[in-house]
């Protein structure tokens, strides 16, 4: 298998080559919770977990603790995220734009939160920036903690189970351990496709609206007033 550590797209590979086990809890805690978090490399840090293992290069643990391990990290790092959102409310989407924060973030996330209801919990888990954003959501909005415990451990074993053991069997295939630059950047790209889509209708949803508004404030200008009956 050739040294991945050798391209500097694998930023991944590099973060287990240094801290190893704890350096991918740490991360996956991070990016579960911390809100200037979002952009760390969750799906493609799982994919390449589970291709270490494989090859048992680098990353020298069994699959069962690592995949436990992350999803230990995923759950606790939704939790500070729930308390976090419990704690600072509505200020979170009255907070203005900074590097590390953008408010459409945090409206795109309600507004899944709001069309998915729990669900969103686990749905998120798959998606960039979603997961970072939706435990926080569900805390602002106050969701029974007892139901969002259980969509936030679902979500998290299933995240943390299916995209290491993809990462586990096909890092077992000479194409892919050959080419595993760009199988990266393929799931970077194609993790982040459910955020365009909700990008996109999200702008079609408030193009629709103002419309709409325009459409009424000239339907009610254009109105005839009523002549008052003469006495």
């Amino acid at each position: 298998m050739p040294q991945l550590a050798a391209s500097p797209l694998l930023d991944a590979e590099a973060l287990i080559s240094t801290f190893g086990l704890l350096g991918i809890m740490a991360t996956v805690f991070a990016e579960s919770g911390l809100i200037v978090c979002f952009f760390l490399p969750g799906d493609s840090l799982l994919f390449t977990s589970g291709l270490l293992v494989a090859n048992d290069q680098i990353l020298h643990q069994p699959l069962w603790l690592v995949m436990l391990a992350i999803a230990v990290a995923a759950v606790l790092g939704d939790q500070f995220g729930y308390a976090f959102g419990r704690k600072v409310g509505g200020a979170l989407f009255r907070r203005p734009n900074s590097r590390f924060f953008k408010q459409e973030n945090a409206e795109r996330a309600h507004a899944f939160m709001a069309k998915h209801g729990p669900k969103a919990l686990v749905m998120a888990r798959f998606v960039p920036v979603f997961r970072t954003f939706i435990p926080i959501t569900a805390g602002v909005g106050r969701m029974a903690y007892r139901t969002f415990f259980l969509f936030n451990v679902l979500g998290a074993v299933l995240w943390s189970v299916s995209l290491t053991l993809v990462g586990y069997y096909l890092g077992q295939v000479e194409f892919v351990r050959d080419n595993i630059e760009f199988i990266v950047i393929g799931i970077v790209l194609v993790s982040g496709i459910p955020i365009i889509i909700e990008g996109i209708r999200m702008r079609r949803r408030a193009r629709s609206a103002k419309a709409a508004r325009l459409q009424t404030d000239t339907t009610a200008t254009a109105a005839p007033e009523t002549e008052l009956p003469r006495p």
